[in-house]
């Protein structure tokens, strides 16, 4: 099977699946700014939409930046799927796109749109337009919604956090309890590597990914400590004093906490991924969450 995978080789997602995606598969990987696989000798069986624009966390990206990435892109990459010989198409979404805060239930496909910053409207808006485009009988449309990916090169929260632990700074937030969905970036290309060879399972539609167990900010937190061999004081400060703090640093980028960073620290966030596993008969993911946390903060460990 021959895939092309939009979005390059480069980035987070696309140099892992550059190392995993091997026999049976024959990949090309390009940017959206080198399309010249459209005058070589390269037909796609199927093609894999990895363009877009993760959270900044430096702010200095504004909604246009998001919506031209996450959305116009996205249009783009289907247009250039609708043109070519491939029948699969698929495109990495974000659970974003439909809740990026709370969610005290676990999330099914069906769950309502509930996106509130650029990115996640930005990707909510990809989703909604490929939905509502007319395939032709031989072509299919797989929309996959992970929840945070982690690996060896993910510098997102779970990296913030883990400059923080190493930092030996007290982690303030023991008292809140919680449960969040996460995703290996071993379990990710697992994902990507039975949807390829499984899709005559799978129809036209939207499918979760996610780890089969959850973990909480305080394990993610022990799990830091082990793997770095810090003994990193705790310092459980109440909640409305923890509260106070992120407001106050939602007008000081000198804080480390804010109260999106602390939502996102500390709330129930679940994926449900029964749909996909049911569908390619997935039984067991090749890492467990905690086995994919250790080789995440390992990687972390050694990058720095």
């Amino acid at each position: 099977m021959r895939v092309l995978v939009l979005g390059g080789d480069t980035g987070f997602l696309g140099s892992h699946l550059s190392r995993k995606l091997n026999d049976p598969f024959q990949c090309k990987f390009v940017s959206m700014r080198n399309l010249s696989w459209m005058d070589d000798n390269f037909t796609a069986d199927s093609i894999i939409n990895l363009v877009g624009k993760a959270h900044d966390f430096t702010g200095k990206s504004v909604e246009e930046d998001f919506f031209y990435a996450n959305f116009e892109l996205a249009k783009k990459a289907f247009q250039l799927f609708i043109s070519s010989e491939a029948n699969i198409f698929i495109h990495i979404s974000s659970l974003a796109a439909i809740e990026e805060v709370e969610s005290s239930k676990s999330l099914s496909e069906n769950a309502g749109y509930n996106s509130v910053s650029p990115y996640g409207k930005s990707k909510q808006a990809a989703e909604e337009w490929l939905m509502q485009q007319q395939l032709p009988p031989n072509k299919k449309l797989i929309i996959l919604r992970p929840p945070m990916v982690h690996g060896a090169g993910d510098k997102g929260n779970l990296n913030q956090l883990y400059k923080l632990v190493s930092k030996g700074i007290p982690y303030p937030l023991v008292r809140f309890k919680n449960k969040r969905s996460f995703l290996s970036i071993d379990n990710f290309c697992f994902f990507i590597e039975q949807i390829l060879l499984q899709h005559e399972k799978m129809g036209t539609g939207i499918y979760h990914l996610a780890d089969d167990e959850t973990l909480s900010s305080n394990e993610i937190v022990n799990v830091m400590k082990q793997e770095t061999g810090l003994k990193v004081p705790c310092f459980p400060l109440p909640k409305h004093i923890i509260r106070w703090l992120s407001r106050l640093g939602d007008h000081s980028r000198a804080l480390p906490l804010n109260t999106w960073r602390l939502k996102k620290l500390t709330s129930n966030l679940v994926v449900s991924n029964k749909k996909i596993k049911l569908t390619l008969a997935i039984q067991r993911l090749p890492k467990t969450a905690k086995q994919g946390l250790r080789e995440t903060i390992r990687s972390f460990k050694q990058g720095h």
